[in-house]
């Protein structure tokens, strides 16, 4: 965060929106579609936003801007999991499957540890690199929560397979 406030203290709306990388119309525009976003209002209808409300906000910004979920689909989440899967989309970059939680989802995401290469599939890694482009089949990309996660995952790999074929 940017601001210098204690991380429980309530923010404005120019400062939640500095703090999400946000523009205040899109701040209110949300409250106008997520009845969740109820900060407080003061004289002179000044909004302050709770630390829950930020927390939610951030999740809703995850999904929206980095996620590509639409309006509908987010409200269909908090529909079948409720306000707490936002939340815990923003802080961990997951969205739950229907029936699944963060926890599990999170487990099956994380890499498994590596270990050495033994020199038989360093040489068939070598073979299999160089097949023809036509024998490779195209990857769709959908608003799956944890592609972004895979694709990072294998690049560290193929990152250091590169490494590993230049020291060879």
């Amino acid at each position: 965060m940017t601001s210098d406030k204690a991380p429980d203290a309530f923010r404005t709306i120019s400062e939640a929106a500095e703090d999400l990388g946000l523009e205040q119309h899109v701040l209110r525009f949300w409250e106008t579609r997520f009845s969740q976003i109820k900060p407080l209002k003061r004289g002179g209808g000044r909004r302050y936003y709770r630390p829950d409300d930020i927390d939610f906000l951030r999740g809703l910004k995850h999904l929206l801007h980095d996620q590509r979920y639409t309006i509908k689909g987010v409200q269909k989440i908090i529909k079948e999991q409720g306000s707490k899967s936002v939340v815990a989309a923003g802080k961990t970059g997951f969205v739950a499957a229907p029936g699944e939680t963060v926890q599990a989802r999170l487990q099956q995401a994380r890499p498994q540890p590596q270990r050495a290469p033994r020199p038989i599939e360093m040489l068939a890694s070598r073979h299999a690199s160089q097949a023809p482009a036509a024998a490779l089949k195209p990857v769709s990309l959908g608003p799956n929560a944890g592609m972004r996660e895979m694709l990072e995952a294998a690049l560290a790999d193929l990152m250091a397979a590169k490494q590993l074929l230049a020291s060879v």
